[in-house]
């Protein structure tokens, strides 16, 4: 994959946890606040001020995710970011990371 194929997966990747995050708080009680800047999106969690940081690596082509629960590493696989230690899918991973620091059910879904 080239880098600016890269940079506009990543950009798609992002604005879609965006957007799926952005309907958690209008269809919810849970209280998120997201705000990018470049190839970072820090998602905050009002209620109990935890973060999670996701953003792109275009040196190493890989999505990047810090948490409470560790930071995790996800390159391009047969069409899916696939996390580089254990292979679990990075959409299911942070919605069950998400879940966690939100204390409620947070779903985020490839498209």
């Amino acid at each position: 994959m080239t880098e600016s194929e890269f940079l506009s997966l990543a950009d798609t990747t992002l604005s879609r946890i965006e957007a799926a995050l952005e309907h958690v708080t209008q269809s919810s009680d849970v209280d998120i606040e997201c705000s990018r800047n470049g190839n970072v999106l820090e998602i905050e969690f009002i209620d109990n001020g935890s973060k999670i940081i996701v953003n792109s690596q275009a040196p190493m082509q890989e999505m990047w995710v810090a948490a409470k629960s560790g930071g995790f590493h996800y390159k391009r696989a047969d069409g899916h970011w696939v996390n580089t230690r254990d292979g679990s899918e990075l959409y299911a991973s942070l919605s069950r990371m998400l879940s966690e620091q939100g204390q409620a059910p947070i779903v985020v879904l490839p498209a």
